[in-house]
């Protein structure tokens, strides 16, 4: 499908940044950036974490003040600098990743708060609520329960209601970051359907996605950032995924398939007629020392699901599971872990890491027995040597251990999840969408992780939507849907299309 179209160019540009630049502590972030939207234009603002990409929004949107020299112009008014407010009332809006919504309150109050309320608390007619609401839904073409509870929403409805919001204060540049992270293809098909309909009302999109295919189906141009400094602007019509991932990055990768045949090992997992009520049913698999199995399908198939009773976090109704020979009645994860499976879950921020703490404590989290005394001190000796292990053997990239590992990129905390799990020494590892929020470069190191510890003889379970990621790096891949496996594939004798088909078809 094509490319929506922008507004004729008599129009001024929606945001005009000439000679941006922003440092912090020492730190380049900006150096010297030209930004241009035009009207109606849906534009890819693309580039590694830590590129510059949210600086720069936030520059926009009058969160930082740009450094002496710049010059930045909205909707052909020029501002010497751009405070929130003015931001907001030039129609300026931004959908963060975490959509920033409201999970206890009703639809209709999520879309409409910010513009009946303001600032400031006042009595407002509920009807008011309902009226702003449905008409910025109506814009959208999107019919939801006014009344319905946030909370009670899937994600990719929590999407509109946030598009909604922004649209309902006039807003005349959505900025959308990594909105269809959590989205099943269906759901992104609908979602760029949106994008496609504000476009051709005249408001412009930025929109900012690890996922490639997407970003050049969707955008007119694409801007590419680089360690703070701007590569170029692109026609996305001329771009392939193989060339934007060279723009963002200097560097070419190997789309090559990984799969290797590991039938002769042993098996270190066996999974036999594993069912759960309302989750998933049947299901029977095994992964050998050394192999990496992926399963794909879906959000909603019952991925996570397995990989939650795989971990002791759920208990089955019926099947068996047994690692090594052995079998397992894991009644929680500590269990999974005394037994060897370490699990990487999908929600890096909120399970995986603990971000006010430092990365040291976060790697060695899973091990304080181990490097603790006889009286259940910490031994700093064996704490230190553990954490260096793991911050060298995984080549993270830090500042300090003791920093929070807030400060990292998303690929260097996730390196930091995977050392947390590495360090229990474990027979089974199960990664959970391992790359989500993660740019291109970062997850092509992350999969190098993953053959490297394959071919050291862990055996691993990489969970992910995106089929190529599993085409790529899995010896076989799994098709999971309505909470049953339903296909198998060998990548080196099966295409890559063969596999999407039956995934998003």
């Amino acid at each position: 499908m094509n490319a929506p179209q922008p507004s004729p160019a008599a129009a001024p540009p929606a945001i005009r940044l000439r000679n941006v630049s922003k440092t912090f502590g020492g730190v380049r972030a900006l150096d010297g950036v030209d930004f241009e939207v035009a009207a109606g234009e849906v534009h890819c603002l693309a580039g590694e974490n830590g590129c510059g990409k949210s600086t720069l929004i936030k520059i926009v949107t009058g969160v930082y003040a740009p450094e002496p020299g710049a010059g930045i112009a909205l909707f052909g008014q020029d501002f010497p600098a751009v405070t929130p407010e003015a931001a907001r009332r030039a129609g300026i809006a931004v959908i963060w990743q975490d959509l920033a919504l409201f999970p206890e309150m009703s639809v209709a109050e999520n879309i409409a708060v910010e513009t009946l309320l303001g600032a400031r608390p006042r009595l407002v007619r509920h009807g008011a609520f309902r009226e702003v609401a449905g008409r910025a839904l109506a814009a959208l073409g999107v019919a939801l329960d006014l009344e319905a509870r946030l909370r009670t929403l899937p994600i990719a409805e929590r999407q509109m209601v946030a598009i909604a919001r922004a649209l309902s204060h006039d807003a005349r540049l959505i900025f959308m970051d990594e909105p269809t992270a959590s989205l099943t293809q269906s759901e992104t098909d609908r979602l760029l359907g949106v994008v496609r309909r504000l476009s051709a009302d005249g408001v412009s999109v930025v929109f900012v996605s690890h996922r490639l295919a997407e970003v050049l189906e969707i955008a007119n141009r694409v801007t590419v950032l680089r360690d703070g400094r701007l590569v170029g602007v692109f026609p996305a019509a001329g771009l392939t995924q193989s060339r934007l991932t060279e723009l963002m990055t200097g560097k070419t990768f190997d789309k090559a398939v990984a799969a290797t045949d590991r039938s002769a090992a042993p098996a270190v997992l066996e999974v036999k007629g594993l069912s759960r009520a309302g989750e998933f049913r049947d299901i029977s698999f095994d992964i050998r020392a050394g192999e990496v199995v992926g399963l794909t399908g879906l959000i909603g198939a019952g991925r996570t699901e397995l990989g939650h009773a795989l971990f002791g976090m759920t208990r089955p109704d019926s099947g068996t599971i047994r690692l090594n020979g052995r079998t397992l009645a894991l009644r929680s994860n500590r269990d999974a872990i005394a037994a060897g499976i370490a699990y990487v879950s999908e929600d890096r921020l909120s399970l995986g890491l603990i971000q006010p703490q430092s990365i040291a404590d976060n790697t060695v989290i899973t091990v304080l027995r181990r490097i603790s005394g006889p009286h259940g001190l910490i031994s700093p000796a064996a704490r230190d040597a553990t954490v260096a292990h793991w911050i060298g053997e995984l080549a993270i990239k830090i500042g300090q251990p003791s920093d929070p590992v807030s400060t990292l990129s998303g690929g260097n905390q996730q390196r930091v999840v995977l050392a947390k799990w590495l360090a229990t020494e474990p027979k089974l590892l199960i990664l959970d969408s391992p790359t989500v929020g993660v740019d291109v470069g970062a997850r092509a190191g992350i999969f190098r992780i993953v053959r490297d510890l394959a071919a050291r003889g862990l055996a691993i379970l990489m969970i992910s939507d995106e089929v190529p990621e599993v085409y790529f790096n899995a010896d076989r891949v799994l098709h999971m849907a309505d909470g049953r496996i339903v296909g198998s594939w060998d990548p080196r004798r099966a295409a890559l299309t063969e596999i999407e088909a039956a995934v998003y078809g």
